[in-house]
């Protein structure tokens, strides 16, 4: 454990740690949602293995890349380590499905995953290696993160991404086997590696910084390795990361607990393709159609109540499927017009219906700072005047409720039908279930990228 009024630098402290753990001293609870974070994470994916924004990234980064030594999940193909861990992060994440630590916002397998799965695979290191180096960089990114949270985020930096690749460096540090001096600069490399701005959310710019984390992630382990060298407060010094981009880091946030309370173990799991900060209001707005018999033609206006994050992210025009997913207009509309809100139904069919395009201009935002984040309250009005209320303060997914094993296996197959891999779906959820006991990737990574004269699925 390391105390919250140690004065090391924070990537001293921060890479003891990581050089420190072993895997045997991992609770079997911790293991479990790690395999958990990584089954989520490779069925989103899979998903959209056909999604012209993921062709276009492998289409860009093929031409660039060295030896082929690492699967692109969804792609039946190999790129080298780098190339690989930038696709794969882009496809996880690209959806706004994947796992989300709520107290900072970050979605942290993304960024962290790839490039540990990419180096494991190139160099024949075991699953529960893997593991634990994913467990590991999840819990520093998220740990970084709270350090500078919530004024980073709202200052414009996205988060996944900004805090995301000190999460990748960690984790490829760990698989690296580097000493803690060389762990510690790894970490001081990737903060001049940070990048990511909430401005770029609703464009393919958002997918750039979240491939380039996971990319620069394993690229500031490699040059660690090779020597290279950082300084030893790139993270809290007076020109250092956090000040760079916000205020001075709270080391409590950063350090406490460090080891015994793991920040790893409050990740969380979508059952909706949208920001997590939606799914109250989805949640909220299904449980008032239930409530109007599924007639929404009941209802003349719709008031959704928030904290300040619901609305900075959320009361914005829907012009694309990226709006869409992000909208607490599309979000309640869903749930009041359709009772549903699956993948197609943040796609630009959904975004260009009519029914539901008139029925987001009856939605209007409202902020509740009583309200804690994650939390929504939906107010109607119908038309004979009469009014209904719903607040949901534990969607589904939340730690509170939980998506149990069984959900996050039928979201996986849901995914794997959609990325054109259903007849290989339960074959790879076995695969990643069993990875802790697998002694290389090549069994796991055998089902993503078949033999010569063996089509992929998709492909």
């Amino acid at each position: 454990m390391v105390s919250e009024t140690c004065e090391a630098h924070l990537s001293d402290a921060l890479a003891a740690f990581v050089v420190a753990a072993r895997w045997e001293d991992v609770p079997p609870a911790l293991r479990h949602e790690t395999k958990r974070a990584l089954l989520n994470h490779v069925g989103c994916a899979i998903g959209v293995a056909g999604d012209p924004a993921v062709r276009t990234a492998l289409e860009v980064m093929r031409p660039f890349s060295g030896a082929p030594a690492a699967a692109v999940i969804g792609q039946g193909t190999r790129l080298d380590p780098m190339a690989a861990s930038f696709v794969n992060a882009i496809a996880s994440n690209l959806l706004d499905y994947d796992d989300t630590h709520l107290a900072t916002v970050i979605h942290p397998a993304a960024p962290v995953a790839p490039p540990a799965l990419a180096l494991a695979e190139q160099r024949g290191l075991s699953g529960a290696a893997a593991l634990h180096a994913i467990l590991l960089g999840i819990e520093v990114a998220c740990r970084v993160g709270l350090g500078v949270s919530p004024g980073h985020y709202a200052r414009g930096w996205h988060i996944t991404a900004s805090a995301g690749v000190f999460g990748a460096a960690a984790a490829c540090a760990k698989l690296l086997g580097l000493t803690a001096a060389q762990t510690a600069h790894a970490l001081g490399i990737a903060a001049s590696q940070s990048s990511g701005l909430v401005e770029n959310l609703p464009t393919a710019a958002k997918n750039v910084a979240v491939g380039n984390a996971a990319r620069n992630g394993l690229l500031a382990a490699l040059f660690a390795e090779a020597g290279y060298e950082a300084a030893p407060t790139a993270i809290e010094g007076p020109l250092g990361w956090a000040r760079a981009t916000g205020d001075p880091p709270d080391r409590a946030a950063v350090l406490g607990g460090l080891g015994t309370r793991w920040e790893a173990g409050r990740n969380t799991y979508k059952p909706y393709p949208a920001g997590i900060v939606f799914h109250a209001v989805i949640e909220a707005c299904l449980a008032l159609r239930e409530d109007l018999g599924g007639d929404a033609g009941k209802v003349e206006s719709v008031t959704v109540s928030g904290d300040a994050l619901l609305l900075a992210r959320g009361d914005r025009v829907v012009r694309n499927e990226r709006d869409a997913r992000v909208s607490i207009h599309h979000a309640a509309s869903l749930g009041l017009l359709r009772g549903r809100a699956g993948v197609r139904d943040f796609g630009m069919a959904a975004v260009a219906d009519p029914a539901l395009a008139a029925f987001r201009g009856k939605v209007t935002a409202r902020l509740d700072a009583d309200l804690p984040r994650g939390a929504a309250r939906v107010h109607l009005r119908l038309a004979d005047g009469s009014d209904l209320t719903r607040t949901v303060t534990t969607p589904q997914g939340s730690l509170e409720v939980p998506m149990t094993d069984a959900a996050l296996e039928a979201k996986f197959r849901d995914n794997a039908g959609l990325g054109g891999w259903a007849a290989r779906a339960d074959a790879l959820i076995e695969a990643l279930w069993s990875l802790e006991s697998a002694p290389t990737l090549e069994a796991w990574s055998s089902l993503l990228v078949p033999g010569p004269g063996t089509a992929a699925p998709g492909s």
